[in-house]
């Protein structure tokens, strides 16, 4: 003989499951850990503290003259 079941109660089983298994999937997916989204913040902003730092600027002196020879 079939065992009877609540179907309400099977259906939210199931609902429940695929949720459970789309959310691991998404935490395997985009999921990082507190020590690597600090990694990447720190890599960032020494990155763009090396190029500000680094940066050559020229005078306005230099760019008035180039610009004028540039056009002629």
């Amino acid at each position: 003989m079939a065992e009877i079941i609540n179907l309400r109660l099977a259906k939210k089983r199931k609902s429940k499951d695929v949720k459970d298994k789309t959310a691991e999937q998404n935490r395997i997916l985009s999921g990082r850990t507190k020590a690597e989204k600090q990694f990447e913040r720190n890599a960032k902003r020494k990155s763009a503290r090396f190029l500000d730092d680094n940066r050559l600027e020229r005078s306005d002196a230099q760019k008035t003259t180039e610009s004028d020879t540039d056009g002629k």
